[in-house]
């Protein structure tokens, strides 16, 4: 006899402390994967701007660096930018089986490398802004 356990409509959420670090980093490269692929089309609709003529293309690059909001989420593009490489690098390696045993970490290590990355970078991207 199986058995059964509703959860009801709304999924416990205590969870998610459960996870395993193996687990977050398929979720955050998975997030970052998607946000990417949202910064591509975004991308594409800016340079499609080009096609009016250069003057239309310039004045809207300005236009968006002008805007603190769009330099935080460049920094953030950045963020995800840099983790999605490491995070790929390391699921490189684990598939050619180097470093294996050490998968936390190396999950870690590529959070922690993003976070060092983006910090040093702020400066660079709020330079002007304000």
């Amino acid at each position: 006899m199986s058995q059964t356990y509703d959860r009801g409509p709304v999924e416990d959420f205590g969870r998610w402390r459960e996870f395993s670090a193996g687990m977050w980093a398929w979720i955050f490269h998975k997030f970052t994967g998607w946000v990417l692929v949202g910064y591509l089309f975004t991308h594409i609709a800016v340079l499609s701007t080009a096609t009016a003529g250069g003057t239309v293309y310039t004045e809207t690059i300005r236009g968006l660096e002008s805007l603190l909001v769009v330099r935080i989420l460049e920094v953030g593009l950045l963020a995800v930018a840099v983790f999605h490489i490491l995070n790929g690098v390391r699921l490189l390696f684990v598939d050619l089986g180097v470093g294996l045993e050490s998968q936390d970490r190396s999950f870690y290590a590529s959070l922690v490398l993003t976070g060092a990355i983006v910090v040093a970078s702020v400066p660079t991207f709020l330079a002007g802004a304000f």
